[in-house]
């Protein structure tokens, strides 16, 4: 993350995403495949570690094995096989942008760091070693089990995450970077999926 100015004045703290050069690796349409979409490759692969039903994919498009690949639905700009998608083309300044990410990874956690638990009868009344305890589970002789989907301790993070309502605030066309205000799921260098 990084901050800007704003015209006011305002120290706004923004994320910054590269977004692109994108190739179009597949057009579809409602003739062909039901819908219409566009299919996205970005970043560079080597061609040892490509596969040879991908090296066919990408060759289709007359283009290089792409690192990553992305389908977006009723894409708004008509672009044809092989052409490249950029930063200005879809995004302007002022927008608002959704952007989905796998969040960071934090283990197994206790339920104090993934619930928000203040532990069994916080630190007073003789308790010792109680703090972080995440108290009774279960009910009485009946229903005698323990429900299903009860907030207790587990893994924590690496999860499919939305962020939403995020505002575009700068744009670097030469570069194909993008100014986001707010943070964005995932660890730096991870992979989002930005959409308006």
């Amino acid at each position: 993350m990084t901050s800007i100015f704003d015209e006011a004045g305002d120290n706004i703290a923004c994320t910054v995403v590269e977004l692109g050069p994108c190739v179009v690796t597949q057009v579809k349409t409602e003739e062909t495949d039901g819908y219409s979409a566009l299919q996205l490759g970005y970043g560079e692969r080597k061609e040892k570690h490509t596969t040879n039903p991908l090296k066919g994919h990408f060759a289709k498009a007359s283009t290089t094995p792409k690192l990553k690949v992305s389908e977006f639905r009723d894409f708004s700009i008509e672009k044809a096989l092989g052409e490249t998608v950029l930063v200005d083309d879809v995004f302007a300044l002022g927008d608002f942008v959704e952007v989905t990410g796998t969040s960071k990874g934090k283990g197994f956690q206790g339920v104090v760091k993934r619930h928000g638990f203040g532990g069994v009868g916080q630190a007073t009344h003789g308790q010792h070693n109680r703090q972080r305890a995440p108290g009774a589970i279960g009910a009485c002789s009946y229903p005698a089990k323990v429900f299903k989907g009860l907030r207790m301790a587990g893994r924590m993070g690496g999860k499919k995450v939305t962020t939403t309502g995020l505002r575009v605030v700068k744009i670097f066309s030469e570069k194909n970077l993008l100014l986001i205000k707010g943070a964005i799921p995932g660890h730096k260098g991870a992979f989002v999926i930005v959409k308006k």
